[in-house]
């Protein structure tokens, strides 16, 4: 029997996802194997990772061309949800033993162009903190949930932490990204959860703002159905997926 108490085992439970998430995963993997996963290349991961970039930009509120962004261009959001998947990688060791510090270097790479050097990875709200710190807690325990299951629920969960002043969302989609490889759903990062989720923009930032003021169980459902949707839309969207 589960621990009652893990959150990402009781949400892997919920009506309907299940199915969901598992549709999600066969479709992942179906473009990682069609195309062959150890034929990806470093170029298919950076392109992954610039195309991410541009889409949570986006959802930042701030479009940009990735090719533009890749070359220099773009505003302050975009350019740090660049250097946000520049080092996003290198972050996997630190993320696995201490996921808040790895949290507030992300915010320090999002926020650099934003705010003061002396606010870059520092949360302003305790509440938040205390909020990220039982994250982190639940992330150590282990737990027997899918890995997109666990992906979701930290990008809902640092969002609604909201610990630091600004690029919360940036910070919770990096995060996203980096349980995707390191729970090996994703291990080579070439799908785009990012462009998954701007592909239903609507939809995610209602959902989103609904578990952040509610943080119910059934907003929760809610997400994680959207986030099954929005992984394999991500998939669909990968370098390595076949173009019609």
């Amino acid at each position: 029997m589960s621990d009652p108490s893990d959150l990402f085992a009781v949400s892997a439970r919920l009506e309907g996802v299940p199915s969901a998430v598992r549709a999600a995963r066969d479709g992942i993997d179906a473009v990682l194997r069609d195309r062959g996963l150890r034929r990806s290349t470093p170029e298919d991961t950076a392109r992954s990772l610039l195309l991410g970039a541009a889409a949570s930009a986006g959802l930042a509120g701030e479009g940009v061309d990735p090719d533009v962004l890749a070359s220099g261009g773009g505003g302050p959001v975009a350019r740090g949800a660049l250097r946000v998947s520049g080092e996003l990688l290198g972050l996997l060791r630190q993320w696995r033993h201490s996921p808040v510090q790895a949290i507030a270097r992300l915010h320090a790479l999002a926020a650099a162009d934003s705010v003061p050097a002396e606010q870059l990875g520092r949360p302003v709200d305790a509440d938040g903190v205390a909020r990220l710190q039982d994250l982190a807690r639940r992330l150590a325990a282990g737990t027997a949930a899918p890995g997109l299951v666990v992906a979701a629920v930290v990008h809902a969960e640092i969002v609604a932490a909201a610990a630091f002043e600004s690029h919360n969302d940036v910070v919770a989609r990096a995060a996203e990204r980096l349980v995707l490889v390191e729970s090996g759903v994703d291990p080579a990062s070439v799908t785009i959860p990012e462009a998954g989720h701007a592909a239903q923009a609507g939809a995610y930032h209602a959902l989103l703002d609904d578990y952040r003021s509610s943080s119910t169980q059934e907003a929760l459902h809610a997400w994680l159905l959207h986030a099954a949707t929005a992984y394999t839309r991500g998939a669909e969207l990968s370098p390595l997926a076949p173009r019609s």
